[in-house]
């Protein structure tokens, strides 16, 4: 018994899930997966179907990567990991213009190109590749939450503040418009994210230091 919590301890580190979330964020602290952050959080709605697809891609790419370590060759390594993602995506992309056509649409391209995010790779090369299959999951799993949890942050305040709307419906009050409030037009602009992101990055590191 003692063993089976200890092993199920190590699987489910909390250092390790707390540094993913906060203290080695994939945005805020890697500066990683900026283009979709940029792309796809003018909405609320695109920004929590792309997380949930980036999360569901790299916790089963790095679990199955961690399956396969010890029988890929070191010189094709990258090739094999980049085969696994692909067929991840594909299968992620293939669901969504299957269930939920409208928004696949609303995100493009950019479903197809986490294939290049550097998240993704990243914790396949540098945790999948060493770790066993139970850690790796979690890893993946705590690295894609990280990363939502930056994506959703930027896309709630850019539709609340640039369409006065969230998951598509107003909240912002009819009487706010008529006594002349007008929505920021830059948060449905691309500077509109980068100047998010930075105060974001600005916030934890601030945070950090002070810790």
């Amino acid at each position: 018994m003692n063993a089976t919590i200890a092993a199920v301890r190590k699987t489910f580190s909390y250092k390790a899930i707390c540094d993913a979330l906060w203290q080695a964020n994939p945005i805020s602290k890697q500066v990683l997966g900026i283009c979709s952050a940029l792309a796809v959080t003018v909405q609320l709605k695109t920004a929590l179907v792309m997380s949930l697809a980036l999360t569901l891609v790299v916790a089963f790419s790095n679990l199955f990567i961690s399956l396969l370590r010890t029988q890929i060759p070191r010189n094709i390594r990258i090739v094999v990991e980049v085969s696994v993602i692909a067929t991840l995506v594909i299968l992620a992309d293939e669901m969504l213009k299957a269930f939920m056509y409208d928004i696949s649409k609303q995100l493009s391209v950019f479903v197809g190109l986490i294939i290049t995010n550097c998240i993704v790779l990243g914790r396949a090369e540098g945790f999948a590749l060493a770790n066993p299959p139970g850690r790796s999951f979690v890893d993946g799993m705590a690295n894609g939450i990280g990363y939502s949890s930056i994506l959703i942050a930027v896309a709630f305040i850019r539709e609340l503040l640039g369409a006065g709307k969230l998951l598509g419906y107003s909240v912002v009050p009819a009487a706010f418009y008529e006594a002349g409030y007008v929505n920021m037009g830059l948060m449905s602009l691309a500077p509109g994210a980068f100047i998010i992101i930075g105060l974001f990055v600005w916030l934890q590191h601030a945070l950090l230091k002070k810790k």
